[in-house]
This record gives C-alpha cells, sequence and structure tokens, in this order.
C-alpha cells in the first residue's frame, strides 16, 4: 500500500510526466526513470533525496543544472542557489492540488496500476482544464 509518486515538473508547476516505485524503494531509482524524461531546461530543483553523483553528471552531461542541495550523511557540502531552491514549493503545491483530489489523498485503489491510471486522469484535469 505505500507507494512514492516522482513528478517532473514545469516551471509553473504543471506536471509532465510521473512514475511509481513502492515506498521502501530509493528516489534514486525514481530520478533514474525520469531522467530520460526531462525537457530541455536550465535547471533541475530537486529535495536531498535526488542527491547523488552519477544524478548531478547526468543532469551536466543533458545541459542541466542542478539546484539540489545536499545530504546530511555527505562528506563535502555541496553548493545550490538557495534562492532559486525557494521556487521548488511550486512542485509541492503541484502534489498537493493532486492530493486535493480525494481518490489520490486517501489512495482508495490497491493496485498500483489502477492508482497511477487514476493519478494520470487527474494530472490534465486538474493541471490543463
Amino acid at each position: 500500500m505505500n507507494t512514492k509518486l516522482h513528478a517532473v515538473a514545469d516551471a509553473n508547476g504543471h506536471p509532465l510526466s510521473f512514475f511509481l516505485t513502492a515506498g521502501p524503494t530509493s528516489d534514486y531509482t525514481g530520478a533514474a526513470a525520469l531522467l530520460d524524461d526531462l525537457p530541455k531546461a536550465q535547471w533541475l530543483l530537486g529535495d536531498r533525496g535526488y542527491d547523488a553523483d552519477w544524478f548531478r553528471d547526468a543532469l551536466a552531461a543533458k545541459g542541466i543544472k542542478p539546484c539540489i542541495p545536499g545530504r546530511k550523511s555527505r562528506n563535502a557540502p555541496v553548493r545550490h542557489d538557495k534562492h532559486r531552491y525557494r521556487r521548488r514549493n511550486r512542485i509541492e503545491i503541484m502534489f498537493g492540488r493532486l492530493e486535493d483530489w480525494r481518490r489520490a489523498a486517501t489512495r482508495y485503489d490497491r493496485c498500483p496500476t489502477v492508482f497511477f491510471s487514476a493519478i494520470a486522469l487527474a494530472a490534465p484535469v486538474l493541471f490543463r482544464l
């Protein structure tokens, strides 16, 4: 019953693609799956769960600058643009709007495929219409 929903959103907080993983799975799995779906962008805003050297290198290879704070367990701290990182609240607002749709918030569907299908139906209705 525990799952994580990973998403790629544009600068306005509209979702572009989703990926669903099991709850105890690391965020690196979602990052690797969504790496090919990233649009052409200057910056990527992400939380500490996506802080990995291989992910930063993959973003640099695509010409995207990461704005991801370093994990607390890192030996050498990683610098990030704190002013730009404040805009990550748009992503949190996007997830909040998805959870306003009661079916997504309470997770009525036990099957991950049905739950993901419900999210895929809710996103265009909430953000495009």
